[in-house]
């Protein structure tokens, strides 16, 4: 996936979840963040950020952030991302004939992606990581009763007769592992083990990332 009109900028501060101040070609400008979670390690004052320019007058903020540098390794932080970059990816995974549909209802949950190979019938929910500690990536960054609720409802679909999968999309590369983040979100992290002892397929990808792309790299190593 890709980004037109990409500039560089400076983060300054971010005074709430929805909005970033950074400085870009000399002007402090008040931008929309593309993620609501906490990314605290990510956006640190003066790290150097990428924004999207929308060029939309109907725009209350000209700039999307989109991507942060850390350690000289650059992350994406838009939550859409995942979604957009395992669109382009499935018929890798899945072969040329799967017939993909995104955003499908199952129980009470609307799972990420619905497809159908032959006689097989596949659900995958797609959780997008930000969060990086000593070149192991780790989700959540902050509780999610919402995650836990997929997992079940994964659980679940599995007895069915299900070909489950909950992919886990790092927006960035250079990470050995990727790990549930225990202490941040037990309950996430015991329903994963739950979801991997009835069968729910466990991946976890790193993404090429530039300041105008990210696609969907190679597999890293799951220690739960």
């Amino acid at each position: 996936m890709t980004y037109p009109h990409v500039v560089q900028g400076v983060f300054l501060s971010r005074p709430n979840r929805f909005i970033a101040h950074c400085l870009i070609n000399g002007k402090m400008e008040i931008c929309h963040v593309k993620n609501t979670g906490r990314c605290k390690e990510l956006l640190v004052p003066n790290a150097t950020v990428y924004l999207q320019d929308c060029l939309s007058p109907a725009r209350k903020t000209r700039y999307d952030l989109i991507a942060v540098e850390k350690n000289g390794i650059l992350f994406n932080m838009d939550s859409q991302a995942p979604n957009k970059a395992v669109a382009e990816w499935l018929p890798k995974f899945l072969g040329e004939n799967a017939v993909i549909r995104p955003e499908y209802s199952f129980g009470e949950s609307r799972m990420d992606f619905f497809a159908t190979v032959g006689n097989r019938k596949i659900l995958m929910e797609v959780k997008g990581v930000t969060l990086e500690r000593n070149a192991v990536a780790l989700f959540p960054d902050a509780p999610t009763l919402r995650g836990v609720k997929h997992l079940r409802e994964l659980t679940k679909a599995v007895d069915l007769g299900y070909e489950c999968y909950v992919m886990f999309v790092i927006q960035a590369e250079g990470v050995t592992c990727f790990t549930p983040n225990r202490a941040t979100d037990p309950a996430f992290a015991e329903a994963l083990v739950k979801a991997d002892e009835a069968g729910v397929k466990i991946l976890a990808y790193d993404c090429a990332v530039t300041p105008s792309s990210m696609t969907i790299q190679n597999p890293v190593l799951i220690q739960l």
